[in-house]
């Protein structure tokens, strides 16, 4: 049987990956709870946040229209290209429509979840990160309200999940718990492009490269489904990049924020006598 050894780089060997995660959980039940706990509490104030802008109609449309013109002078492609090569194309639009509505969350919870288990150090500065980059983005959303490129078919166009399915939104007006006016920037692809170098830096396998696949793909899914603007996505870029440069000031390598990261447990190195 091959083995391979998740502390090494995604390598395990299948009869030993029970006993591998509970080494790495031992004793950490306590530090579980209070990351739950902290990152439940920021999601909730980040949301309600947005609530904030959540009904500025009027500026999110006209945002959108300068947003559009800005792009166009400084040479941006144009996103109408990107959306047709899904609109009249079912067999790639659902899939486009599933990944935006469901990617976004679950790589996150499963990448945080695989760092935290078995990568502790690589988990704290991705955490930070996630929570920079997502304060500064409902910075962003406040003081820009942005209408998506979905909002306005005067423009040319389509809102791919309403025509297909799988649309996480309701109408503009209904109300509820989502601000549709917080186009810019993109977290979708400001997560998935953390993720994926997490991913990257975590990993020694060859393989690990393709994790940044997941970023690719999620820009050509925010813009091909009308869910954002090339400039959401390069402000996302810019803000991480802030963030991650301003991180070793704020959180020195050799300092442990917001709790002590558990160590990874090692099997023990069998000697001759």
């Amino acid at each position: 049987m091959v083995a391979v050894d998740f502390g090494a780089g995604l390598e395990f060997a299948p009869g030993g990956v029970v006993e591998r995660v509970r080494a790495a959980v031992r004793g950490r039940g306590g530090e579980a709870v209070g990351q739950l706990v902290l990152i439940t509490v920021l999601y909730l104030g980040y949301r309600a946040g947005r609530l904030v802008t959540a009904d500025d109609t009027g500026r999110a449309m006209v945002n959108a229209h300068g947003l559009l013109g800005f792009e166009r002078r400084l040479g941006l492609p144009d996103e109408r290209t990107i959306q047709a090569l899904f609109l009249d194309r079912e067999f790639l639009a659902v899939p486009a429509n599933f990944y935006y509505a469901s990617a976004h969350f679950t790589v996150a919870v499963g990448v945080l979840l695989w760092l935290w288990v078995f990568r502790p150090g690589h988990y704290r500065w991705t955490r930070n990160l996630m929570v920079a980059l997502t304060g500064a983005a409902l910075v962003v959303h406040i003081l820009v309200p942005l209408a998506p490129p979905r909002m306005l078919p005067d423009q040319g166009f389509i809102d791919l999940a309403a025509r297909y399915g799988q649309s996480v939104y309701g109408d503009a007006d209904s109300g509820g718990l989502s601000n549709q006016f917080a186009a810019m920037p993109s977290l979708h692809v400001g997560w998935a492009l953390l993720l994926g170098v997490a991913v990257v830096a975590a990993t020694r396998t060859s393989w690990r490269w393709l994790a940044l696949a997941h970023p690719v793909l999620t820009t050509v899914v925010v813009v091909g489904t009308a869910n954002h603007y090339w400039l959401d996505t390069v402000v996302a870029v810019a803000l991480l990049a802030v963030s991650a440069a301003l991180h070793p000031f704020m959180v020195p390598a050799a300092a442990t924020a917001w709790g002590v990261m558990g160590p990874v447990s090692k099997k023990p190195v069998a000697t001759r006598s």
